[in-house]
């Protein structure tokens, strides 16, 4: 995820959140009644006193926390039927609907959802999941387990391009040759029907008009889960990236007295290779305390991560 330096919101972008209101799925294009199901965005809008700046984002991986939803029945904010059976996800800034893989780095396992919503609410939490999401991925604690949330871009952008009210590109999307492809069978987990390669029962499939080589996303993803390594790492507070070294360590230096350090990692992306970062934490409330104080320092856009 490109973390950019954000401007100061003018106080007219107040009044266009509130109106707006991206978390009740509002529409830009004007093309279609906010109550059906389509593509958007968003506004800027502000939650728990920060500000949340939607964009399209089709390379997006990051980790954090999720958490299960706790909103009652109702439109998701890209105008779907809101279903805690489902596997689907609410994000602050992701573009909606859009394809992602959350894997649970407490145990390895991942799924493949369909991210229609915003939220969380909570800053602490970088995605919130279905129950069933969260069933699972097998999660011992649904109100925080460490997750990775990786965009599907060939798939985000298929889905996009067959709703109400986008302007994504339309990709073709090769399928892979069954015997190229390495997986593993896993038990079932409780409510999915016992038997190799038998899944939930999905929904109609986009529209597509990229020839019969383009893989078809579900409007319902499949339960299907595939098991990898666990990576539970230590979490730690991540007050902002960058591209060069120099704007990391002028960061560090400004949050210095949160115990804010530059460091690097040669896996991210080069827009965001440089990291100001506290901790680690060997706790989840010292990781949420830490959060709390970089919030209120004046670094709007910290998060905790997995390391």
């Amino acid at each position: 995820m490109s973390r950019r330096p954000l401007p100061a919101a003018p106080l007219t972008l107040a009044a266009l959140g509130l109106a707006a209101l991206s978390l009740a799925g509002c529409n830009l294009s004007g093309r279609t009644p906010p109550g059906a199901p389509h593509y958007v965005v968003g506004v800027p809008y502000q939650t728990g006193g920060v500000w949340r700046y939607p964009l399209e984002d089709f390379a997006y991986d990051d980790t954090g926390l999720a958490s299960v939803a706790t909103r009652g029945p109702g439109r998701t904010a890209d105008g779907e039927v809101f279903d805690q059976t489902a596997l689907a996800a609410g994000h602050r800034t992701l573009q909606l609907p859009a394809i992602a893989r959350i894997t649970n780095l407490e145990n390895g396992r991942s799924v493949v959802v369909r991210v229609n919503d915003r939220g969380p609410a909570d800053p602490a939490r970088v995605v919130e999941v279905t129950r069933r999401t969260a069933q699972l991925l097998a999660a011992v604690n649904p109100a925080a387990f460490r997750v990775r949330v990786q965009v599907l871009a060939d798939e985000s952008r298929q889905v996009a391009a067959g709703m109400p009210g986008a302007t994504v590109p339309l990709l073709k999307v090769a399928i892979a040759p069954a015997g190229g492809v390495q997986s593993e069978s896993l038990a079932p987990p409780p409510g999915v029907a016992s038997g190799r390669g038998q899944t939930a029962p999905a929904a109609r499939a986009v529209a597509s008009s990229a020839g019969p080589a383009a893989a078809a996303v579900p409007l319902r993803m499949p339960e299907i889960i595939n098991q990898g390594a666990p990576h539970p790492g230590m979490l730690a507070v991540d007050l902002a990236d960058f591209g060069a070294p120099g704007s990391a360590i002028m960061m560090a230096g400004r949050f210095g007295q949160l115990g804010a350090r530059a460091t690097t990692s040669y896996d991210a992306p080069r827009d965001r290779a440089y990291m100001v970062r506290t901790g680690p934490f060997t706790t989840l409330p010292q990781a949420e305390a830490a959060l709390r104080r970089a919030l209120a320092a004046g670094a709007a856009d910290a998060r905790i991560v997995v390391e």
